[in-house]
């Protein structure tokens, strides 16, 4: 695996993320690095480059070993999907604003013709199948998008929560842990210095770029499940997934 050592991040530090992911938006866009789907603010953005940095990833060893991978729906990391795919592993995909919840995807099962629109978010509903909460698979790499991220492992999304809240989840339904890595590929120009942070975020152990592996040796640590207190009953009802699990945590059951 070819590794490089951290570049130095060219934007930052920031006092608050919105600064941060609008910084990093128009730096893509002044470099004419960012790519469909358009305009990329307000989106985990695509970039040139995207390949490149699954192909890194691909070659690591924490996803040589994996057998079922978590991967966002978003676009620079379709690439990713597909490798899952065509390594013949388990790929895990939420659905859009975790509406449905997680889809699956077992690259065994498919034909290699079927791998790619399987990918695409546009296919993902006939290829994949969505799976109730008893019978998701533990992960062995979850994959999430991110708008920046900094050296040591705080990342900043789209703004909605979604990352955090899917981890959130997951670990509280014993489908991940705080061993199990979490990563994030992104543009060289995404990676930033000084992100804030907050008790609810998602942090990372590993950051790939088209031009370098950045491992994080000492990340923050990340929240053992859902913080239920700062979400509203509106905000749980929106999403079937989450209202279930807090009926099973008032003790309404399955």
């Amino acid at each position: 695996m070819s590794k490089a050592g951290p570049a130095a991040p060219t934007l930052g530090p920031f006092t608050d993320k919105a600064t941060a992911r609008a910084c990093v938006w128009d730096a893509l866009v002044a470099h004419g690095v960012h790519r469909f789907p358009f305009p990329i603010h307000g989106r985990i953005p695509n970039f040139r480059g995207a390949e490149a940095a699954a192909r890194r990833l691909i070659e690591h060893p924490w996803f040589q070993r994996a057998r079922v991978v978590k991967v966002n729906p978003d676009a620079p990391q379709r690439p990713l999907r597909e490798a899952v795919l065509a390594a013949g592993k388990v790929l895990l995909v939420p659905t859009p604003r975790l509406r449905d919840g997680f889809r699956t995807f077992d690259g065994e099962a498919l034909l290699p013709s079927e791998r790619r629109r399987a990918a695409s978010l546009a296919h993902m509903e006939r290829y994949g199948r969505t799976l109730p909460l008893d019978a998701l698979p533990r992960i062995d790499l979850m994959v999430v998008g991110s708008v920046c991220v900094d050296l040591d492992g705080r990342r900043a999304g789209k703004g909605e929560g979604y990352a955090d809240l899917e981890y959130a989840a997951l670990r509280e339904l014993g489908r991940v842990d705080e061993t199990t890595p979490v990563v994030t590929t992104v543009h060289d120009l995404q990676v930033t210095r000084g992100l804030p942070a907050s008790e609810h975020d998602l942090t990372l152990d590993l950051i790939v770029t088209p031009t370098a592996v950045h491992p994080v040796p000492h990340r923050p640590p990340r929240p053992a499940g859902i913080l239920w207190e700062r979400l509203s009953p509106e905000r749980i009802a929106q999403m079937p997934f989450l209202a279930e699990l807090a009926r099973r945590r008032a003790g309404g059951g399955a």
